[in-house]
């Protein structure tokens, strides 16, 4: 009745390794009265719990040392003590990355396995799609013939969004790390113009590939390629602030200042995170899942085996060796 967890033992300053964190053996949890006991299947792991590993005042609350960090995953009800659930039913929800862990039955969401693949409901169908979607049709208010540039475009948000943006008639550019993930945002999901942030010169393709100037930025990234978006921007143009991956190891990075592009073009930036849409859920998900069954939208996903990969896996995620959605699989369902 073994059981391992992975936890933070020290916070790091510059990128995490392996000496921030710590595999521990542990016993399996028993499910007290209403509760339910579940085994990880999927893992996600996402670039805003870098945020978490440091003691800063967040959006989030950060993780406690030496306690398991935690995080959206697929798991499996193996022992239920409620009427909510049953023994064998796929779950999702936020968990500690324990191979097993006992939860409220309220706090997890049993998966519809018609509406495609459960790892779609930590890709596509869940906190990754549900941001893409808000960002861009929320705070993008895409049109048609706009121009919508995406940085980190070949990751699970920035993919979906540069689907949403061609599907609601956008002019898409996405700007990605690799030849490979160039070749799957125009082959694949029939981006526009594609960019290479490593071995492009970004401002003078930006002026190649947005002709018409730039109406509308979505940033997972943030840093130099956001210096070289700005003063390219149409006047109104829109900012979706989602993620700034080039920066979170180095919080104390400096660059252009953006003020005075800002100001010329009369844009719009916001910075969001989708927990700000929680009322609105249903809204995206029945968009999201409706094109996916139309065949409009397409996923990718990058998936690693083994528990004691986690780590990896979230560690890549700042080197951009994932294309679409990173998840490590942990088990095996025990029922069919």
């Amino acid at each position: 009745m073994s059981n391992r967890e992975i936890q933070l033992v020290e916070r790091p300053v510059g990128a995490p390794t392996h000496e921030h964190i710590n595999i521990a053996e542990t016993e399996r949890p028993e499910p007290k009265q209403g509760e339910v006991l579940v085994k990880l299947l999927y893992v996600s792991v996402d670039p805003y719990m870098r945020g978490r590993m440091s003691d800063a005042k967040s959006y989030v609350a950060p993780f406690q040392l030496n306690e398991p960090m935690e995080g959206g995953v697929v798991a499996e009800v193996v022992e239920s003590k409620s009427e909510a659930l049953a023994s064998g039913d796929i779950v999702t929800g936020m968990l500690p990355w324990q191979e097993f862990t006992t939860a409220d039955p309220t706090t997890l969401r049993k998966i519809d396995p018609s509406l495609g693949p459960v790892t779609t409901s930590l890709g596509i169908l869940g906190m990754p799609g549900l941001t893409a979607y808000f960002g861009l049709m929320d705070i993008g208010q895409p049109k048609q013939g706009e121009t919508l540039v995406v940085s980190g475009a070949a990751g699970a948000v920035g993919s979906a969004v540069v689907q949403i943006g061609k599907i609601e008639g956008c002019h898409v550019v996405g700007i990605a790390g690799s030849d490979e993930k160039l070749a799957y945002l125009k082959d694949e999901l029939g981006v526009d113009e594609v960019i290479n942030y490593k071995t492009d010169d970004v401002p003078a393709r930006l002026d190649e590939a947005c002709p018409n100037g730039i109406d509308i930025y979505f940033d997972n990234v943030g840093g130099e390629i956001s210096d070289a978006v700005y003063p390219r921007l149409n006047k109104f143009a829109r900012i979706s602030q989602c993620g700034a991956i080039s920066t979170y190891n180095t919080p104390n990075a400096q660059g252009p200042r953006m003020q005075s592009h800002l100001i010329k073009a009369s844009a719009l930036v916001k910075g969001f995170t989708v927990g700000d849409y929680q009322d609105r859920f249903s809204e995206g998900f029945q968009y999201l899942s409706q094109k996916l069954q139309e065949g409009r939208l397409t996923y990718e996903e990058t998936i690693i085996e083994g528990f004691e990969n986690v780590p990896d896996a979230f560690f890549g995620l700042f080197e951009g060796t994932n294309l679409g959605k990173q998840l490590v699989k942990v088990a095996e369902p025990s029922h069919s």
